[in-house]
């Protein structure tokens, strides 16, 4: 299936590792030219050369920390350095996620930062990227949330609250944005094999007293396929909501979860 990706600029944030990673590696297989950003370096430059060996074409790197004005600064001199509106038209907005706990284990400080992380920084790329994108009449926003968006799970507070206010954002700018060929959705992935679920495994098997492992094969009983999700598999759909054929999908919020939301819709 041709996605009529060759020759569109992506911007893929948090791409060192993970999902990040595997979304920029899809869209790089599909023909986009890239611009890959996270906090790491070191991280960044080895993921941009496996790319280049995948795809034929290396990435644009950009290090800095999107959760801070001056590494939004960075990230907004590499969108705009061809073009004052920026030349961007996908933004795959993506970040780590913010420390668990219940509302009596985060200090008032951390749900600031979680802001920043979260909202604030799929906010100010959006603006970063927008006007371009309707000047083209054409553009793609992605925002990466979790499924914690459509049933919250009760240790990831500051995901749950930050995340539903991107996927309340991603709404009121598709239908702002629509009618001019901008499309705005938001992924919903469920436990997926990463750093991230690692960690958060590690943690809920140190308060519960099991093994981390035990916790993973939790995780993938949760799921009506009965494994965890792997990042390929979510990069596979963002890949295709960039795409020429999603032009009609927009404002939704979509579950990459194995079938673990027992919901109806």
């Amino acid at each position: 299936m041709n996605l009529g990706l060759k020759g569109k600029k992506a911007l893929v944030t948090g791409a060192s590792t993970g999902l990040g990673a595997a979304v920029a590696m899809e869209l790089a297989l599909e023909g986009a030219s890239l611009i890959i950003n996270s906090r790491s370096a070191e991280r960044l430059e080895k993921t941009a050369d496996k790319i280049e060996k995948a795809a034929g074409v290396k990435p644009v790197t950009v290090a800095a920390d999107i959760a801070t004005e001056e590494g939004l600064a960075i990230v907004r001199e590499a969108v705009c350095r061809d073009n004052k509106k920026g030349s961007v038209d996908i933004l795959f907005s993506n970040t780590g996620g913010p420390p668990p706990g219940q509302f009596l284990d985060l200090p008032e400080k951390v749900w600031g930062e979680s802001a920043d992380l979260l909202l604030n920084s799929a906010v100010k790329l959006t603006r970063m990227v927008l006007d371009g994108m309707l000047e083209r009449r054409w553009g793609r926003l992605i925002y990466l949330t979790s499924i914690s968006v459509l049933q919250p799970v009760d240790d990831l507070l500051l995901s749950n609250t930050y995340r539903a206010a991107v996927t309340a954002f991603c709404k009121t700018v598709s239908n702002n944005y629509a009618r001019y060929g901008i499309t705005a959705n938001c992924v919903c992935p469920g436990y997926t094999a990463t750093e991230r679920l690692q960690n958060l495994a590690q943690k809920w098997a140190d308060d519960a007293g099991k093994t981390a492992e035990e916790i993973m094969k939790g995780f993938g009983e949760s799921a009506a396929v009965k494994r965890v999700g792997q990042p390929e598999e979510l990069a596979a759909l963002v890949a295709f909501l960039a795409g020429e054929r999603a032009a009609f999908i927009t404002g939704s919020s979509i579950a990459v979860d194995g079938g673990a939301n027992r919901a109806l819709i």
